[in-house]
C-alpha cells in the first residue's frame, strides 16, 4: 500500500498576516526545521514552501504526525502550542486532497493575485532544499516534475499567467516596459507602505534597471535592502535622486503632492522623465506633463491594466483545473503502479533466473556465435511472456484491483523465494 502523502498549511485564507508573518520561514529557518523533522519522524520525502502569503510542510507518512509537526514549527518560532495558535493551521491527512492543494499553490490558484508568477519559482527553490537534505524519494521527484509539467502545460495552453492581475505587478510590468528604450535605466520607489513594499518584492529577482528605494524612516528602506540588489537613499536627497531616475514610483501617502510642476521645472531632462503616482491622494501633482519630457501615469490606468489581466486570467480557471486533474490522476496511476513494482521486478527476475539455468545446461560444446544467438532468442522469448501479465497487472493497478493478481503471480512463480542478489551475482 502506497504512504499517505500529507500537508500542514497556514496561508492567507487561514490566517491573518499577523499570525503568518511569525511562523514564517527563511531559507536557513527551512533547512534546519526540515532537518529536524527528518530525523524526528524519520521522513524520506518532505517538501517545506515558505512564502509571505503562505507557510506549508508536505510530507509522506503512515503516521500521524502533523499535529506534532505543527507544535514543533510553534516551539521553534518561540510561540506557545496552544489551541489558539494550532488552530490556524489546515492539516490534511489524505493523499488526494494534500495533492489537490500542493498542485492548486504551485499552479496560483490559491495565490492572493491569481496566478501568480513567482509561485512557480518558490516551489522550484522548495524542491531543490529537499533534493539538497536528501528529502526527496522517488515519490517527491516524480511528484515534483509532474508538477512542472502541469505548470508548463498552464503557461502554454491558457492565458492564465498573461497580463499584470494586480497593481503591484502592473507598476513593475509598466516600469520595465518603459525602460526598454533607456540604455541604463534608472527607477527610484518613494515610499514603502503596503502598496510600495509589494513593487519591490516584485522587483527583487528583475534586472532591467538600477533600482534605489526610499522612505521617511530610513531604516525602513535599510532592512528591505538586506538581501537585494536595492539602493537605498535618504528621503532628505528626494529632489536629487529624482534628477538621476528616468522612472519614478510614488506610493507616498500625503495631503498635498509631494512632486509638484513648481520643482519638476527646476530639473534638465534630456529625454523623458516617467512618474508612476500609486498614492490616494495623489502625491504627484496633476498637470506635470506640460513640463516637456514629463510623462504621469496614475493608479487608475495601473488599475485598469490589472483588472483586464484579472479577468483573463479567472476566466482561464477552469481550464487550469481541468490540467491539474489530469495531472494528479497521471500521477497517481505511477504512484499505483509504483506499488507493484517490486512484483514486477520479481517476476523479471525469476523468468531470467530460469532462462539463466536452462542456457547453462545446454551450452556445454556451442561456439560463442550460437550462444550470442541463444541468448538473444531466450531473452527475447522471456520479454514476451512477461508482457502480457505486466500489462494486466497494470491495468489492474489503476481499477485498484492489484492485490488478487500480485498473489496470483507470487503462488505461479514462488516470488517470495526469488534471490535478487543472488541474479545479480551470477
Amino acid at each position: 500500500m502506497q504512504v499517505p502523502f500529507k500537508s500542514v498549511s497556514i496561508s492567507h485564507k487561514s490566517a491573518p498576516l499577523a499570525i503568518r508573518e511569525q511562523v514564517a520561514l527563511n531559507e536557513e529557518e527551512s533547512k534546519a526545521f526540515a532537518l529536524q523533522c527528518k530525523e524526528k519522524y524519520d521522513l524520506n520525502d518532505l517538501l517545506i514552501v515558505s512564502t509571505c502569503n503562505r507557510t506549508e510542510i508536505y510530507y509522506t507518512s503512515s503516521q500521524a504526525y502533523s499535529n506534532s509537526i505543527v507544535k514543533d514549527l510553534l516551539k521553534g518560532k518561540n510561540l506557545e502550542a496552544s489551541p489558539e495558535n494550532c488552530k490556524w493551521f489546515v492539516q490534511n491527512e489524505e493523499t488526494n486532497p494534500s495533492l489537490q492543494h500542493l498542485f492548486e499553490v504551485a499552479t496560483g490558484l490559491q495565490s492572493k493575485v491569481v496566478g501568480d508568477l513567482q509561485i512557480p519559482n518558490q516551489i522550484k527553490k522548495a524542491y531543490q532544499l529537499a533534493a539538497d537534505l536528501n528529502l526527496a524519494g522517488p515519490y517527491l521527484h516524480r511528484l515534483m516534475h509532474t508538477i512542472f509539467y502541469a505548470n508548463k502545460r498552464v503557461a502554454q495552453e491558457t492565458s492564465f499567467r498573461d497580463g499584470a492581475a494586480s497593481v503591484s505587478y502592473a507598476t513593475v510590468a509598466l516600469a520595465e516596459e518603459l525602460s526598454q528604450a533607456i540604455p541604463q535605466p534608472k527607477v527610484l520607489v518613494i515610499g514603502l507602505g503596503e502598496i510600495g513594499m509589494d513593487v519591490c518584492k516584485n522587483m527583487e529577482d528583475k534586472d532591467f534597471a538600477e533600482i534605489t528605494i526610499m522612505n521617511r524612516t530610513l531604516e525602513k528602506a535599510e532592512k528591505l535592502a538586506q538581501g537585494n540588489a536595492f539602493r537605498v537613499a535618504s528621503y532628505e536627497n528626494l529632489w536629487d535622486e529624482i534628477a538621476k531616475a528616468d522612472i519614478i514610483i510614488s506610493s507616498v501617502r500625503s495631503n498635498d503632492p509631494i512632486i509638484t510642476q513648481q520643482e519638476l521645472k527646476k530639473i534638465q531632462v534630456l529625454s523623458f522623465k516617467y512618474f508612476i503616482d500609486l498614492s490616494v491622494p495623489r502625491s504627484i501633482e496633476e498637470g506635470i506633463e506640460k513640463i516637456s519630457g514629463m510623462l504621469l501615469y496614475n493608479i487608475d490606468t495601473l488599475k485598469e491594466r490589472a483588472d483586464q489581466a484579472l479577468q483573463q486570467r479567472l476566466a482561464a480557471i477552469p481550464h487550469v483545473k481541468d490540467i491539474i486533474i489530469e495531472s494528479i490522476d497521471s500521477f497517481l496511476d505511477w504512484s499505483k503502479e509504483m506499488e507493484v513494482s517490486p512484483v514486477i521486478h520479481k517476476l523479471k527476475n525469476s523468468l531470467e533466473q530460469i532462462r539463466k539455468e536452462e542456457i547453462n545446461r545446454h551450452i556445454k560444446g556451442l561456439s560463442s556465435e550460437e550462444i550470442e544467438k541463444l541468448e538473444k532468442i531466450t531473452s527475447n522469448l522471456v520479454q514476451k511472456i512477461i508482457k502480457q501479465p505486466i500489462i494486466h497487472l497494470k491495468a489492474a493497478c489503476k481499477r485498484g484491483e492489484s492485490e488478487t493478481m500480485v498473489d496470483v503471480l507470487n503462488d505461479l512463480f514462488n516470488l517470495e523465494q526469488v534471490d535478487d542478489s543472488a541474479l545479480h551475482n551470477k
